[in-house]
């Protein structure tokens, strides 16, 4: 479904990856485990395509992730995320919904991220772990193939979290591909088919 070959990713002086390969595969749950600054979110920005690699290639189902036709295959739930503050959470699903051919109904995405009830409110007054959600529902919106969750859980509740590993084993039964980054390592043992560590 997705593949890094090879891959060497420098900021200036520093190297993020050096020859870093990894393949993901249909249905399969990936955890990423690293400790901070061992590549894993420089990884999951090659495969979106929002960086590229000074060497080696990154590959979405069969394209350059680059590609528009790959990008609405693909889901991203990052860990630094700024959306409006001040849109309603239906607004910011709509509005992720429009940008892909054929998204998720609204109802399927707000029951998927258990967001009933606050449909109608102000992203500036969620909680943490909402918010979570609701960044969580906008990556469903797409009905992707492939699903990156960066450090999805933080500032969630057990009961949310709970919820949303439901949610990914439901996902990953559809046959949908998720490359989840997480320091629980809990998280990782309850969710993932596959642990790959970047020392």
């Amino acid at each position: 479904v997705a593949r890094l070959q090879g891959v060497t990713k420098k900021y200036g002086p520093v190297t993020a990856l050096d020859n870093f390969s990894l393949n993901l595969y249909a249905g399969e749950v990936v955890a990423l485990l690293g400790p901070n600054g061992a590549g894993k979110t420089t990884a999951v920005r090659l495969l979106l395509g929002l960086i590229a690699p000074q060497q080696g290639s990154a590959r979405v189902l069969g394209r350059d992730p680059r590609d528009s036709d790959a990008r609405t295959r693909i889901g991203a739930m990052l860990q630094v995320s700024r959306v409006p503050e001040m849109l309603k959470v239906r607004e910011h699903i709509d509005l992720f919904r429009s940008y892909y051919p054929q998204p998720l109904p609204f109802a399927e995405i707000v029951r998927a991220a258990k967001l009933d009830g606050i449909e109608d409110k102000l992203f500036s007054k969620l909680s943490g772990g909402q918010k979570q959600r609701t960044l969580f529902a906008m990556a469903l919106c797409g009905n992707p193939d492939l699903i990156f969750l960066d450090e999805p859980t933080v500032g969630m509740d057990i009961e949310s979290r709970r919820a949303l590993w439901d949610q990914v084993r439901a996902l990953s039964a559809q046959g949908k591909t998720i490359l989840l980054t997480t320091h629980y390592l809990e998280e990782a043992d309850m969710l993932a088919s596959r642990v790959v560590v970047i020392n």
